[in-house]
């Protein structure tokens, strides 16, 4: 049996949509059960009877016109702001004279209201604005003077939609930065689910085909050195991570427009392991942490630029083909990356002899940066037995002197 799905939109402006029908309706009751009572009062009741009569056909028929944003369009909020100021308008030809001076009602009332109210939710505060300011000049015109209640009132609506309209716009900057978030959450989880099936067998079969190949030796040692290349680069990508990518997101209304664009800081911490991937390879084994090694940018240059030295010394001493490994640890206050290679070892006295003949590239390229970042580098190596230089560098490092030019190697 095939499962269902249920997709669930959620949107903030809904139950604003909801409630602008309602108002419309009962609003609509209560400008025709206004002339229901005063009706003898007017002084052209037919013309009344005929914009009540358009007011009501228009209101219960456009109930589907505002029931979200898309449907609302713009040519139906200008048909429906036109039969507001048109009831405006017409009042002084239909009621009595002296009840317009005295700040009688509108033949549309307070249904005006519910015409700026979609104007604001549609459009946010700007065109609210304009659809208020034509109430109030429709206003100011039908009563002929700028009378205190008729100043009162236009005000009241000019503010009143323009907040609404403006807190439209918040909650739908909150409603797509809350979609952005959720996503990048979903792709996180997703990541992680692939990380583990990936570390649980591809890796582990590219490894173990990296070394069965270099035993068996030939053609198979070449294949060898593919899978290792590749399980290199798999397990680079997979811990870079899957971040979704950033774009643009409009609301469908042509409101509030959401920018999502993810940058990286230039100033904030660096991911040791995204610098020191690049070096590994088939011949360089890089073990690293499953978390981010977070460090300033500039020491994290410096650390992986001394680490590229080390590799640099490995391949001029031992030989293009030797095999290093590369180990990151992640301290409480300190990161220790050491570099190891199978080479002879450097004899003793060997060092002190090169700095001595102007070589100095452990003395610069690798102590130097870790001194200037607060730390140290120490050389072991065996005669034999191969040469492990052990590189620490704080977290709070005090100076991050970045180096212009590389150093000579020795």
């Amino acid at each position: 049996m095939a499962r269902r799905e249920r997709v669930m939109r959620m949107s903030v402006e809904l139950p604003l949509w909801r409630a602008l029908a309602g108002y419309r309706v009962l609003t609509m009751l209560y400008a025709i059960g206004f002339f229901a009572t005063a009706h003898s009062g007017f002084a052209r009741p037919w013309l009344a009877v005929a914009y009540y009569a358009l007011l009501l056909v228009w209101t219960l028929a456009t109930l589907p016109k505002v029931q979200n944003a898309a449907s609302c369009t713009k040519r139906f909020l200008a048909a429906d702001l036109t039969i507001a100021l048109a009831g405006i308008l017409l009042t002084p030809f239909a009621d009595a004279h002296e009840r317009v001076m005295d700040g009688g009602p509108t033949l549309p009332s307070i249904w005006t209201a519910g015409s700026v109210l979609a104007f604001a939710i549609k459009g946010g505060w700007r065109w609210a604005a304009v659809a208020s300011t034509l109430v109030a000049v429709a206003n100011l015109v039908e009563r002929g003077t700028p009378a205190r209640d008729t100043v009162h009132n236009v005000v009241l609506v000019w503010v009143a939609s323009i907040a609404i309209g403006y807190v439209v716009e918040v909650a739908r900057a909150s409603e797509r930065t809350l979609a952005r978030a959720l996503e990048i959450e979903a792709a996180t989880r997703e990541r992680e689910r692939l990380a583990r099936d990936i570390h649980d067998s591809v890796l582990q079969v590219l490894a173990m085909v990296q070394r069965r190949g270099a035993v068996i030796g030939g053609e198979a040692a070449e294949l060898g050195r593919l899978a290792g290349e590749q399980e290199v680069a798999l397990r680079t990508l997979v811990s870079g991570g899957l971040v979704p990518v950033s774009r643009v997101s409009e609301d469908a209304a042509e409101g509030a427009v959401v920018r999502e664009v993810e940058e990286p800081d230039p100033d904030g911490p660096v991911d040791l392991r995204a610098l020191l991937a690049p070096y590994a390879g088939s011949l360089v084994n890089l073990a690293e942490p499953g978390a981010p090694v977070l460090l300033a940018p500039g020491a994290a240059r410096e650390l992986a630029a001394a680490v590229g030295a080390a590799l640099d010394n490995v391949r001029r001493h031992v030989g293009e083909r030797a095999r290093a490994w590369i180990l990151v640890e992640d301290e409480p206050d300190e990161v220790i990356v050491t570099v190891r290679d199978e080479g002879p070892g450097i004899p003793e006295g060997r060092l002190a002899e090169a700095e001595g003949e102007g070589r100095l590239g452990v003395a610069l390229s690798i102590r130097g940066r870790l001194r200037d970042l607060g730390g140290t580098a120490e050389l072991i190596s065996v005669p034999g037995q191969g040469t492990e230089v052990e590189l620490k560098a704080p977290k709070k490092t005090v100076g991050t002197t970045a180096r212009g030019k590389a150093a000579d190697h020795d």
